[in-house]
């Protein structure tokens, strides 16, 4: 189950674990018992893999400034051999 934060207006921030259908319930704070509003702060991105974290970045860098290239990246394209076999001729072609 996810973690929401919350803040108390007397009291500090808290935590709460519960299902992500009671998110928008309202919650009461555990030291005072007031009705407290949900805080949205960052995503847990350290738990994330560190390459998708890194392609992550790229891509957004990338957003506003794309890097021009002047061919496609990857190999090289090699020539497709031709054959003159007269069975491969009825063969589909893509």
């Amino acid at each position: 189950m996810p973690t929401y934060s919350y803040r108390c207006p007397d009291c500090s921030d808290f935590d709460l674990v519960r299902p992500m259908a009671e998110a928008d319930a309202p919650a009461r704070c555990p030291g005072c018992g007031r009705p407290s509003r949900r805080v949205f702060g960052a995503p847990a991105l350290h738990s994330m893999d560190p390459r998708q974290r890194r392609a992550m970045d790229a891509s957004e860098r990338s957003a506003d400034a794309p890097e021009v290239v002047s061919s496609v990246p990857g190999r090289a394209r090699q020539a497709i051999p031709v054959t003159r076999d007269p069975r491969h001729a009825r063969l589909p072609r893509p």
